[in-house]
């Protein structure tokens, strides 16, 4: 409903989403949800986007996600 910011897809085909963006000047459809990351598998039949559990202790108030890259060792 926020819209995704940035995307990022693995060579095992999972793709990362950051969604949530949030600046002065761009309209916000969820001006009070803190920022999100997604997983989805797009090696599945009917992929669809699941939300990453964030850990506890980290700021999901101010979490305002531009960009996700990734690195592969």
């Amino acid at each position: 409903e926020s819209g995704s910011e940035d995307i990022d897809i693995l060579p095992n085909g999972l793709a990362f989403i950051s969604s949530g963006l949030k600046y002065l000047g761009l309209h916000s459809f969820a001006p009070d949800k803190p920022g999100e990351i997604f997983l989805m598998d797009l090696n599945e039949d009917n992929p669809r986007a699941v939300e990453l559990r964030i850990s506890r202790g980290f700021d999901l108030a101010s979490f305002n996600p531009h960009g996700i890259s990734t690195y592969v060792d």
